[in-house]
């Protein structure tokens, strides 16, 4: 069974950092794009950053520059180092991964989500 668990949300004032990390188990075949999604109150989620499997990554403009994504294949792990945090970044960060279960064929499978708050 697939499960994605996020870790390492928190407080931090604003013109701080946060790193984010998603363990993904469970993965027999290998995971093709990874990313990081966020919704704040009263919002639509919204993707932050994602990771295709060969490495090649994109960004919302809110967060270009100031966040970085990254993935480790070998242990299936995504990463989100967040710095220059602003109050408006402060939501529920959402890991998100489509889990290959045959050569051309992949599930989507969400974490249960870390929370961020930055205070100002």
């Amino acid at each position: 069974q697939v499960q994605l668990v996020e870790s390492g949300g928190g407080l931090v004032q604003a013109g701080g950092s946060l790193r984010l990390s998603c363990a993904a188990s469970g993965i027999a075949d290998g995971i093709n794009t990874m990313g990081w999604y966020r919704q704040a109150p009263g919002k639509q989620r919204e993707l932050v950053a994602a990771v295709t499997g060969g490495g090649t990554t994109n960004y919302a403009d809110s967060v270009k520059g100031r966040f970085t994504i990254s993935r480790d294949n070998a242990k299936n792990t995504l990463y989100l180092q967040m710095n220059s945090l602003k109050p408006e970044d402060a939501a529920v960060y959402y890991c998100y991964a489509e889990v290959k279960y045959s050569k051309y064929s992949a599930n989507a499978y969400w974490g249960q989500g870390t929370q961020v708050t930055v205070s100002s």
